[in-house]
């Protein structure tokens, strides 16, 4: 499956930006979406998932900021982040897990940059 990200960009603190992702050339069926962030010199991390039960995961840090929402049919997945501190500036990673008979595939897309600055 193909990934790809869009709608980062620059938004000063408190304000607010929509990451959107959309999984194509699928051949199975798409389990879980959502996302994932890395800052210069940090590890990538959790943001938040949506799962095969349309459960949501958000990481601590997200605090009810951020909401994400996803489009089964489409194959798509949004992430709604309001609030927007400095601290959240990093490159936003989308991940779409894939079932493929037994087998789990992860994709992952080439990221969108999000800043956060006065």
């Amino acid at each position: 499956v193909q990934v790809v990200e869009s709608g980062g960009g620059s938004v000063q603190p408190g304000g607010s930006l929509v990451l959107s992702c959309a999984a194509t050339a699928s051949t199975g069926v798409i389990v879980d979406m959502g996302w994932y962030r890395q800052a210069p010199g940090t590890r990538r991390e959790m943001v938040a998932m949506v799962l095969s039960n349309m459960t949501p995961n958000y990481a601590e840090f997200v605090q009810g900021r951020f909401r994400i929402s996803r489009d089964v049919g489409q194959k798509m997945v949004f992430l709604q982040m309001n609030s927007l501190r400095s601290e959240d500036t990093a490159v936003y990673y989308c991940k779409a897990v894939e079932r493929v008979g037994l087998a789990h595939l992860v994709s992952w897309g080439r990221g969108t940059q999000v800043t956060v600055s006065s």
